[in-house]
């Protein structure tokens, strides 16, 4: 009887996007502890994109042919000798330690899933553990309150508009540094934007009305003299290096990282039941991943970019620029 076979990303050394092929492989199976997810979603991330290219050789080395993909969500379908309180049909998110979530089917440890709630689509559940990870642990990092405000670089980016809409939930006023053609986006999530440029700060302190600017979240690019200037308080400023560590560190958990399922499941339950809004703004079929990474790698996309294994109308209406159109007209 032959195997069945699912569809994989590899690629054979590093390079850009036209390095990774769908390639067909069998079906893997669960080993002892594990379970085997046929996935539904996952998201397509900046750490794919880096790691991909051999910018992080020296910390987060492959071995080809290599996979990508780590942020997932599907069906438990199959599950190893030893697992308990994962059942067989059972809807999850989780992470893939060893990155290959761009795929069919995956197999990872038990813990590295957690229940996906009924509220979350698939297409935000696969993006959420990457995006939402990082989001969630820096700003825990500043412990913010309604005495606060905060600004953020990058406010509308996947990362970003997450730490907006975490940081609105603690209480605090955010004003939001973003192109002109995001601040109609950022004001529906509750923030106030400023436009990139000379005058920066001015339009910062504009936008707080004369309130104190009490943190700071750099997500792209170098902004400590602009944290100087305006005043902040000592370990309030949180560099864009810092969140790449942060990142970093969630791509290598393992799959029993406790902490990380902790977080996820928080995470998600944020999502479902406090209205945190994870914007997908480009869906794609397995199959045009290679268009998926692309619209990453332009940095032409607000949100998340998402791929997933069962072609649909949503998907052609994403990849057609359809749903981003719809959106920027209603906000």
């Amino acid at each position: 009887m032959q195997q069945r076979s699912g569809r994989v990303a590899l690629y054979d050394a590093y390079g850009d996007v036209g390095a990774v092929r769908l390639d067909h492989q069998p079906r893997p199976e669960p080993g002892p502890g594990q379970v085997l997810v046929d996935v539904v979603a996952a998201g397509v991330s900046h750490m794919d994109l880096y790691v991909r290219q051999g910018r992080f050789a020296d910390t987060l080395p492959v071995t080809f042919p290599a996979r990508q993909g780590t942020s997932f969500a599907g069906f438990v379908r199959t599950v190893g000798p030893g697992v308990q309180g994962v059942r067989h049909g059972a809807a999850v998110l989780g992470h893939d330690p060893a990155h290959g979530a761009h795929a069919d089917a995956v197999v990872v440890e038990a813990g590295a899933v957690v229940p996906k709630p009924e509220r979350v689509t698939w297409e935000v559940g696969g993006a959420l553990y990457l995006v939402g990870l990082t989001a969630y642990r820096l700003i825990q990092r500043l412990r913010l309150s309604e005495q606060d405000v905060v600004v953020v670089s990058a406010a509308a980016g996947g990362v970003g508009h997450l730490e907006c809409q975490l940081a609105h939930l603690a209480g605090a006023r955010v004003v939001g540094i973003a192109g002109e053609e995001n601040h109609d986006y950022l004001r529906s999530i509750g923030v106030r934007p400023v436009a990139y440029g000379p005058g920066l700060a001015e339009r910062i302190r504009r936008s707080a009305d004369g309130e104190r600017i009490s943190a700071f979240l750099d997500n792209y690019g170098s902004y400590e003299s602009l944290g100087a200037e305006l005043s902040l308080p000592m370990g309030r400023f949180v560099a864009s290096e810092r969140r790449r560590e942060v990142e970093v560190e969630l791509y290598r958990a393992p799959g029993d990282d406790r902490i990380a399922a902790i977080e996820l499941r928080d995470v998600a339950q944020l999502v479902a039941d406090w209205n945190i809004r994870v914007l997908v703004s480009g869906f794609y079929g397995l199959d045009d991943l290679a268009l998926a990474m692309a619209d990453l790698d332009a940095r032409h996309s607000r949100g998340v970019v998402v791929v997933g294994t069962r072609t649909s109308a949503a998907a052609t209406t994403y990849r057609s620029g359809k749903l981003r159109d719809r959106f920027r007209v209603e906000h």
